[in-house]
C-alpha cells in the first residue's frame, strides 16, 4: 500500500490503539482524571489531523480506575487482549504501580503520565517510562522550599498510604539532615478539632496535609482557618490539591496561601501556549500540570510509534532514544538512581499557592 499524503488518515478500521488509565469516578481524584483526559485527547485530535501513525488514526482505549489498584492491574490485562500499542495515563501513585507491575508481566509498554511514587516498580524494568518527576525529587524541593522560609518544626497530618509514608519520610530526611523536626498525626483518627489541639501543643509553624480531597483536607483546613490560635500557621498540601477549581470552589478564601507542588516552568514556549489556549477551551477552566502531562505522553508515544512501529518490544527499546519537544521542555529519558523505570529527567518543579488576593491566580514561591 503507497503512503498516505500528510494530513490524511485511513478509515479502514485499521486504527493503532493506546490504552489510557484515568480516575474518572470516585474515590478516584476525578477532576485531576479530566485534566489528564483531557491532554490525553487533544493530543490524539493533534496527531490524527496531521495525518496518524503512517496514515492509521490514532485511538484512545480509554479505562476508568477509579482510584482502585485491583481495578487498575484488570484493567491492563483487558487491554493488553484487545492488542493495544502501549499504555498511557493514570495519576494515583499507588494505582500506577499496580499498573506498572502488570504491564512488565506482560510486556506492554507503559508511559506514565503523573504519579510519582519512587518505587513505581519492585524491580528495573525496561517496560516503563515516566514523565512526571519522583517523589523525592519533587518533595525534596518543597522541603527545601519550607526550611528557606523559616520552617524548621513542621508537623504532617498523614493517612495511611504508601503514597502519604513515603512523601513523609522524604520530608523527615531533609529536615533531618538541616536541624529539623517532623512530627506525624494520624489524620485517620484524628478529628480536625483534636488535630487542631495538637497543632497548638507541637509548637509547629507549618502543618502540612497529605490526605485526601476533599476528605478529611476540607474539614481540617476550615477547623485550622477558624482556630485563632493558628492564626500564624502555614498550611500546605505538596501533593497539588489547591491546583484545582474543586478545591476553590469548595474552600473560597480559605483555599488560598497553601503551597503545592506543580510540574510547569515560569514561562511556558510556544507550543506551551498553544496548547494550554486548546485545554482551557476543552476544560472550561485554566488548565492544571496534569492536562499537560497527558498531552506530552501522548506526543511521546505517537513520535515513538512513528519512528519503531507498533511492536511493542521496540517501543520499550526505544524510551532511551526518544527526543521529544514536550509542552515543557524536551523530553528525553534516563536511568536514574533509585528509580526502576525509564525516567524524565527532570521536569521543571514549582511551588505555588493560590494569591490570597485574587484566588484564581496562582504565584509562584519558589523553583526546584
Amino acid at each position: 500500500m503507497p503512503p498516505s499524503p500528510p494530513g490524511t488518515v485511513r478509515t479502514d478500521g485499521s486504527s493503532v490503539q493506546i490504552g489510557a488509565l484515568v480516575p474518572l469516578t470516585r474515590p478516584g481524584w476525578v477532576e485531576a482524571g479530566q485534566h489528564l483526559l483531557a491532554g490525553l485527547e487533544l493530543a490524539v485530535d493533534e496527531v490524527n489531523d496531521a495525518g496518524g501513525i503512517v496514515g492509521r488514526p490514532l485511538e484512545l482505549v480509554v479505562r476508568d480506575t477509579a482510584a482502585d489498584p485491583q481495578r487498575a492491574a484488570a484493567a491492563v490485562d483487558e487491554l493488553a487482549r484487545l492488542g493495544v500499542a502501549a499504555l498511557a495515563g493514570e495519576y494515583h501513585s499507588v494505582v500506577a504501580r499496580a499498573a506498572a507491575a502488570r504491564a512488565d508481566a506482560l510486556g506492554l509498554p507503559f508511559l506514565c503520565s503523573s504519579a510519582v511514587l519512587d518505587a513505581l516498580t519492585e524491580e528495573p524494568t525496561d517496560w516503563v517510562a515516566r514523565l512526571a518527576p519522583a517523589q523525592s525529587r519533587g518533595w525534596q524541593t518543597y522541603a527545601d522550599f519550607l526550611l528557606g522560609a523559616g520552617h524548621s518544626r513542621l508537623v504532617v497530618a498523614a493517612q495511611p498510604s504508601v503514597y502519604w509514608a513515603s512523601g513523609t519520610r522524604i520530608l523527615r530526611d531533609c529536615f533531618a539532615a538541616r536541624g529539623g523536626t517532623v512530627i506525624a498525626l494520624d489524620a485517620g483518627t484524628l478529628s480536625p478539632t483534636a488535630l487542631c489541639d495538637e497543632l497548638v501543643d507541637s509548637g509547629a509553624t507549618a502543618l502540612l496535609l497529605l490526605v485526601g480531597h476533599p476528605e478529611p483536607a476540607v474539614p481540617i483546613v476550615k477547623a485550622v482557618r477558624r482556630d485563632q490560635r493558628l492564626a500564624d500557621i502555614l498550611i500546605g498540601a505538596p501533593a497539588g490539591q489547591p491546583e484545582f477549581a474543586e478545591w476553590a470552589t469548595s474552600l473560597g478564601d480559605d483555599g488560598a496561601a497553601i503551597p503545592f507542588l506543580r510540574y510547569l516552568p515560569e514561562r511556558l514556549g510556544p507550543l506551551g501556549a498553544r496548547v494550554e489556549k486548546a485545554l482551557r477551551e476543552r476544560l472550561g477552566v485554566a488548565p492544571s500540570f496534569v492536562a499537560f502531562e497527558g498531552y506530552d505522553t501522548v506526543a511521546v508515544l505517537a513520535d515513538v510509534l512513528r519512528s519503531h512501529g507498533t511492536d511493542r518490544a521496540r517501543t520499550a527499546e526505544s524510551w532511551p532514544r526518544v527526543a521529544v519537544e514536550g509542552t515543557r521542555g524536551k523530553i528525553q529519558f534516563f536511568r536514574t538512581s533509585g528509580i526502576d523505570v525509564w525516567q524524565w529527567a527532570w521536569p521543571p518543579i514549582q511551588v505555588v499557592d493560590r494569591d490570597p488576593a485574587q484566588p484564581d491566580r496562582f504565584r509562584v514561591l519558589h523553583t526546584g
